[in-house]
């Protein structure tokens, strides 16, 4: 069985959501979810998002200079400046479509402060800002006629054709059937599923990612890979709940083992200072001491005031035994996000015709070495955006048919071999964290390539095993690849 569509969006985050809203209402437009509707890294985002709107003490200027300064200044500039210089009309286009975000009694908007910016410009919806927006624009993506959503759909294989590309599907009635299109959006979040630790959601398995690089496409700074500092540290879950950067904005205090503070033996900005630096800071601390136990501590604050500022971290926190407003909470660095990734130009068009990147799985080059806190969420609307404009502004040239192409599920074969992820997830932990092994890193890459070229070679069955398996290993075997360089 075969369907077609003038677009097909691999993702239901904010980046997909917000690219089938920008585009035309003529066009036929299917977005794939692999699992449930909220469960994408999008709906995890606490912090806020950043840009310069109605803002008279702030300058796009001062955004762009944090932006690049937080990122080692590897950042591509003029993607840095179309991010910053275009974030006000994104912003006032969401709260346009019902987004809530906090205001002061005054009826301004609240914006608060994070880690490497310079100035309070971080919009927010309490501590859940990344669900707000999803939210919304779920909301109003599902109101459009135009657009087909399949949920608990894996997208098994894609294929570029004349006419422009194939997915193989598997629905949820473990059917497989092949979408075509014309214009195809990836946008399927991160890698953190590659990690043993991460604060991403189960799809973060680089699934896009590994589909582009089978096809041929340009994939750059994949081992641009930013760890959190403040992960909850309960030393027993994959997912680690985050404890946002807003939180440190807002004046709490990180403690080593001794419940001292220590930032300012390694960076002048103290707890201020960028993700990567507090994050290596950690570590160096943590072989000082000889202890993994580290806390974060805002328990001097009002406690009505932190209930309030941060009633999801509070709750979650509770649930766990640890009460954010009656003294410190166990914190240490985790996977987090990706800067790297599919590489695309100014229009998120990849370096293969009519497929496109955009949010966490594309390279924008925007956040260079390490992303600015909550240019996440800035990102993934203004780049999926101009991914619509492209698309549309070629779509009456686009061909009339379609081509169909042949695809082997390999029904009947063998299972791959447990244990694949597992493995996989450790060497990553062990040879490319915060402070990378090198060594590490050269017998994890030898191995992780054995497992590929078994994976690829072997004629599994193609379920749900296999494709996620394989993205977090040809994640791995990219990223290991490049640190071997």
């Amino acid at each position: 069985m075969s369907v077609n569509y003038d677009v097909i969006i691999a993702g239901c985050g904010a980046a997909g959501l917000y690219a089938a809203i920008n585009l035309p209402a003529d066009l036929n437009i299917l977005i794939l979810c692999k699992r449930e509707l909220p469960l994408c890294n999008s709906m995890l985002a606490q912090g806020g998002i950043a840009g310069v709107y109605d803002s008279p003490t702030d300058s796009i200027q001062y955004h762009q200079n944090d932006t690049l300064i937080a990122g080692g200044f590897k950042n591509n500039v003029d993607a840095v400046h179309t991010l910053v210089s275009e974030a006000a009309q994104d912003i006032e286009r969401i709260i346009g479509l019902g987004v809530d975000f906090d205001k002061n009694p005054d009826g301004s908007y609240h914006r608060t402060l994070e880690g490497g910016h310079s100035h309070h410009r971080i919009f927010h919806h309490a501590d859940s800002t990344g669900k707000a927006i999803t939210t919304t624009l779920l909301d109003c993506v599902k109101k459009l006629p135009n657009v087909t959503i399949m949920e608990n759909t894996m997208m098994c294989a894609v294929k570029q054709t004349s006419t422009g590309y194939s997915a193989f599907l598997k629905t949820p009635d473990d059917e497989y059937i092949t979408a075509n299109c014309h214009y195809m959006i990836l946008a399927t979040g991160g890698i953190g599923r590659v990690y043993q630790f991460t604060t991403n959601s189960a799809i973060a398995t680089g699934d896009g990612i590994t589909f582009a690089y089978e096809m041929g496409a340009k994939i750059k700074n994949l081992s641009y890979v930013q760890f959190h500092p403040t992960a909850f540290n309960n030393r027993a879950t994959r997912e680690c709940f985050l404890i946002s950067e807003a939180v440190r904005g807002e004046g709490a205090y990180l403690l080593n083992c001794n419940k001292e503070r220590f930032m300012h033996n390694y960076d002048e900005r103290l707890e201020l200072a960028p993700r990567d630096v507090v994050s290596h800071s950690i570590i160096l601390e943590s072989r000082k001491q000889n202890s993994t136990d580290f806390y974060l501590d805002i328990s001097y604050k009002d406690s009505e005031f932190l209930k309030k500022r941060f009633p999801m971290i509070y709750k979650n926190l509770l649930d766990q035994g640890w009460d954010l407003t009656k003294g410190p909470v166990p914190i240490f660095p985790c996977q987090h996000y990706l800067m790297g990734g599919i590489d695309v130009g100014k229009n998120s068009e990849t370096t293969l015709p009519n497929l496109y990147a955009c949010g966490e799985c594309s390279h924008t080059g925007v956040h260079g070495g390490n992303r600015l806190a909550s240019n996440s969420l800035l990102e993934a609307l203004v780049f999926s955006r101009h991914a619509a404009l492209d698309i549309a502004a070629k779509a009456s040239k686009a061909p009339k048919d379609f081509e169909e192409v042949q695809f082997d599920a390999h029904i009947g074969a063998s299972r791959i071999p447990k244990g694949i992820r597992t493995e996989t997830r450790k060497i990553m932990q062990e040879s490319h964290f915060v402070i990378p092994d090198k060594k590490k890193a050269a017998e994890g890459f030898r191995r992780v390539k054995e497992i590929r070229e078994d994976l690829l070679n072997g004629g599994y069955l193609v379920d749900a095993d296999y494709v996620l398996a394989k993205s977090i290993v040809t994640v791995a075997y990219i990223i290991l690849g490049e640190v071997m360089q």
